[in-house]
This record gives C-alpha cells, sequence and structure tokens, in this order.
C-alpha cells in the first residue's frame, strides 16, 4: 500500500544551545511536534516570528538534526539523499550566486540535479518563463531586485520537477501583483499533483491557497485547520489564530482609547 504521508513529524523537539563566556543557554524551538502533511495537499505553517515555523522547515531538510523524535519526508528519514532529489526548496532568503546571470545559476541547479544534458536548457528557459524571469535571465543576479531574487529561489525549486514543493516565506518582499502570481503557481502546483508546503504569518494567503494549515505558537503546534472550517466563513481564520497565538516578543497589544 502506498504511503499517503509527504512529511511526518513524530514527536519532534529542537533545542538550542549557545554558549556565550562559559555561560550555556537553551532556547527552544520546537517541542512536541506531531503533524502529517498528506501528499497532494497544500498545506500552511502559520504562526509569527519566531514560532518554529522556520525551524519545521529546517529539519525536515535535514539542515538540523532533530534534539529529540523523528522526521520523515516522502517514506524516507529527512535528509535522505533519495527525498532530498525529490523535493524542491526555497528558502525565505534567497542563497543565489549573484555573479552569475538567472540563467547561469538555473543551468548550474540543472546540472546538480542531474538533469541530461540535453534537456537543460529548455528546461531553463521554460522555469524561467514560469517565474517571470524571461526578459531578464540574461542579467546579473546582482541587478535583481529582492522580488526578482525571489522568482529566481523559485526557479530553482522548481527546475528538477519535484514531488515536493517546500516553501519559507514565498511572498516575502513581492508587490501585490507579484504575491497573486506566487498563489497563482502554488495552485498550478497542486494541479499537476504536487504536494506543497509553506510557511507563512500572512493570514489572507494561506486561507486561499491551503486544503489544510497548522498554527504554530512558541515551538507548539496549537491547532491544524481543514478548509472547510474557514472557507465562506470570514475572519473565520484570523479569529482562530488569533485566539490560538501568543507573543514571545514582549510587545504588547496595541490599544484604543
Amino acid at each position: 500500500m502506498k504511503n499517503e504521508s509527504a512529511i511526518r513529524f513524530l514527536g519532534v523537539s529542537k533545542i538550542y544551545r549557545r554558549s556565550h563566556l562559559g555561560r550555556v543557554t537553551e532556547t527552544a524551538g520546537l517541542t512536541g511536534l506531531d503533524l502529517e502533511i498528506r501528499r497532494g495537499e497544500v498545506f500552511g505553517l502559520l504562526g509569527l516570528n519566531g514560532s518554529g515555523k522556520t525551524t519545521s522547515i529546517k529539519l525536515l531538510m535535514g539542515l538540523h538534526l532533530p534534539t529529540k523524535g523523528d522526521v520523515e519526508v516522502l517514506g524516507r528519514r529527512a535528509g535522505d539523499l533519495e527525498a532530498l532529489a525529490r523535493t524542491g526548496y526555497a528558502p525565505e532568503s534567497a542563497y543565489l550566486n549573484k555573479i552569475l546571470t538567472g540563467r547561469e545559476n538555473l543551468r548550474l541547479f540543472a546540472a546538480l540535479s542531474r538533469i541530461p544534458a540535453a534537456e537543460r536548457e529548455a528546461r531553463v528557459e521554460g522555469i524561467l518563463k514560469r517565474v517571470g524571469l524571461e526578459s531578464a535571465m540574461d542579467r546579473r543576479l546582482s541587478e535583481y531586485s529582492k522580488g526578482m531574487l525571489q522568482r529566481a529561489s523559485l526557479a530553482q525549486a522548481l527546475i528538477h520537477d519535484p514531488e515536493l514543493v517546500v516553501l519559507d516565506e514565498p511572498v516575502t518582499g513581492l508587490d501585490p501583483l507579484a504575491i497573486k502570481e506566487v498563489r497563482a503557481l502554488i495552485l498550478w502546483l497542486k494541479e499537476k499533483g504536487k504536494t506543497v508546503l509553506f510557511s507563512s504569518h500572512d493570514i489572507s494567503e494561506v486561507e486561499r491557497v491551503c486544503d489544510r494549515i497548522a498554527i504554530l505558537s512558541g515551538g507548539r503546534l496549537v491547532r491544524t485547520m481543514a478548509q472547510d472550517e474557514w472557507r465562506g466563513k470570514p475572519d473565520a481564520l484570523e479569529s482562530a489564530f488569533a485566539a490560538a497565538v501568543a507573543r514571545t516578543d514582549g510587545v504588547g497589544p496595541i490599544r484604543m482609547g
């Protein structure tokens, strides 16, 4: 029987330890996370800054190791090379070689992804057109705006036609028109049968594209919701989010009067 889970967090905790002048401090990035993301769905991680969204993504990408528990990706342990080869990842801040042009950068990722040489150029041009960079593909990345770099990062995440696409804050730094285009891209990926996981603190974007969401607060899973719990119910997701989360940055609410 085919495993219907794309991602599983099984009792996952992550403790960050920092040492300064002989004193060790511990900070909980995640605590006891149990979460399953099914194949073929668009799933959103929703939370304030510092809630554990990026920690969760780095754990499933194998960039961090859990302090406790296990993370499974596409039926394999997180960080497994086969699972990584079937996953596309766009971090919040694009880590790209800005000496290269958009086309050269994507050619590099295509080669690293072992796309046959005969297919690379067509694949590169197709993906750059898909993310709206066809007119800028021969400009150096150093000339790109933040929004254009975000698009280039999306392109490298998609170049190898992955089964699972992981996007960390994909609309950060984008203008309203580009946000609409990224939304359409996510829905296109769903139509192709891809699993999409993305993190955000933008409730309006999450509720437009997600099948299900998980709300994180202070490194803990506080609620999961399915689309039918908010679709056609104005402010339902926003109200649930406000009731579920707690600030951890010491900032109080804005008071009127």
